[in-house]
């Protein structure tokens, strides 16, 4: 069973799918042609992967919105247009401690040898290695001690042949001695101590430098910035640094149906609870989200709220149902301030999308499904690759794990499937997933349910059947992953 994986590509689980062409009760592959189930014995129907709807070639902005001719995307082709036009944000200076999760836009060097001076490893007694030569718990070396010393300011000091320095940990070491004695092996005497271990030179000593010296790297650029790198950078003497800034994604929730969750909603209201479920799904990809609610029902209204939203973000996101055949109030407004196009994705739930740029700087607009479980789906495939993106991360996905299903799973043809799941370790080893709405597409919009799970459980474009004991790719939902 593999482990956790990574994609490197821009896609979305490409490569993946050969994982899920094994039929696990007899071990042997499905074979290389496109296979409608795994697991059990299921006829195999010819697809033409050719075939699949692409993208359809633009054509020039008219006044009917959408485009009388829909547009079909596979998940991969929405994904490369939302993450081809993510902005890069310009570094900025924070303080150290407001710059922890972000990506260090500098090459950080030490201006200052780390420790600055020759100090004690633990607490004991400094002395010379010469003079401890021979010492045995039996026979242990007589040595005098002639002062003490404690982590803080001090004055200098030194020692000769035969003399020994009680110290702490981090205290300044006396000119002269080359090792520190720990204090279980000695008798601990304070005005004579019998040393009882022979110890070479620089046991027990932090040099100057030894952790960084004057030049050396504290910090490279692109390095995560955590407690470590923080405690790194105090010391080097930076109580500020250049950082790749946290993308400002403004969120915003359309529908007539739609009141605030402090309002109790009448009959056909339901309450707005994408506009909090996307704010807190953007803050945990490393966003600056700000949550701007349910949109006036007021074409003028509208009209300025997004011209706000695009002068102080660096994405808007827009979750709503969108009218199919004509436009409604939103995408009015939005074909007023530029060009959005909506298209059917090949993907369940929520295959109806929407990506443009408006506005003088070209923002980038997403907008997806207004059912919350199609809504949280869509943000993880789309939008949080495009956060992470803006971030400066490498890794753009969540890692998969491939997973035995528990329970028979059912998929439409030519879409992919993304069913909330609960995925647990076997006894045995490796994984095992069972989705909490159901194994039919359709089943997985209960609020209760979604939020029980801890994976996505990932059905292919030509998988329709997947039997009890077939593998499946997983992607686990884990908070700040």
């Amino acid at each position: 069973m593999a482990g956790l994986t990574e994609d490197r590509t821009r896609g979305w689980f490409r490569g993946a799918r050969e994982t899920t062409q094994l039929d696990l009760t007899t071990g042997a592959p499905a074979g290389a042609q496109p296979t409608r189930a795994i697991g059990g014995t299921h006829a195999t129907v010819q697809v033409d992967r050719d075939q699949l709807p692409g993208v359809a070639a633009a054509e020039p902005r008219t006044d009917a919105f959408p485009a009388a001719e829909p547009v079909v995307r596979t998940v991969e082709q929405h994904l490369d247009l939302i993450l081809a036009a993510a902005p890069t944000p310009d570094p900025i200076q924070l303080a150290v401690l407001d710059a922890q999760g972000l990506l260090c836009a500098e090459h950080v060097v030490s201006s200052r040898d780390l420790p600055a001076f020759e100090q004690a490893a633990l607490d004991g007694y400094a002395a010379r290695a010469s003079d401890t030569v021979g010492a045995t718990p039996e026979q242990p070396v007589g040595l005098a001690v002639v002062g003490e010393s404690v982590a803080g300011p001090a004055e200098p000091s030194a020692i000769g042949p035969g003399l020994a320095h009680r110290v702490t940990a981090g205290a300044m070491l006396p000119t002269g001695a080359d090792v520190v004695v720990p204090t279980v092996w000695t008798d601990g005497g304070a005005v004579h101590v019998g040393v009882q271990a022979e110890l070479v030179p620089g046991t027990y000593v932090r040099h100057a430098g030894d952790d960084v010296a004057v030049g050396d790297t504290a910090v490279a650029e692109g390095s995560p910035i955590g407690p470590a790198q923080i405690s790194l950078l105090a010391a080097v003497g930076r109580d500020r640094v250049l950082v790749h800034p946290r993308p400002r994604i403004a969120v915003l929730c359309a529908g007539n149906e739609l009141v605030d969750v402090g309002t109790t909603p009448g009959p056909g209201q339901v309450v707005d609870v994408n506009s909090y479920a996307l704010a807190a799904a953007a803050r945990d990809a490393g966003a600056e989200a700000y949550r701007s609610g349910i949109v006036p029902r007021d074409r003028r209204k509208l009209v300025e709220l997004l011209e706000s939203q695009l002068l102080r973000s660096d994405v808007v996101l827009i979750a709503g149902t969108f009218a199919g055949g004509g436009f409604d109030l939103v995408q009015e407004a939005l074909a007023q301030l530029g060009e959005v196009t909506f298209a059917q994705v090949a993907m369940h739930p929520g295959p109806v999308q929407a990506f443009g740029r408006l506005g003088r700087d070209g923002v980038p607009v997403i907008c997806i499904p207004g059912e919350p479980a199609a809504a949280l789906v869509a943000f993880e495939v789309f939008v949080r690759p495009a956060i992470r993106l803006m971030l400066g991360k490498r890794q753009l996905f969540r890692r998969t794990v491939q997973a035995v299903s528990a329970q028979q799973l059912l998929s439409p043809l030519g879409y992919r499937q993304y069913l909330h799941g609960q995925v647990m370790r076997h006894p045995d080893g490796g994984y095992v997933v069972e989705p909490v709405g159901g194994g039919e597409s359709g089943h997985d919009a209960a609020l209760a349910r979604t939020a029980r799970s801890n994976c996505l459980v990932v059905i292919d474009e030509d998988v329709t059947e997947v039997s009890p004991g077939g593998l499946v790719t997983v992607m686990p939902m884990l908070l700040g992953g």
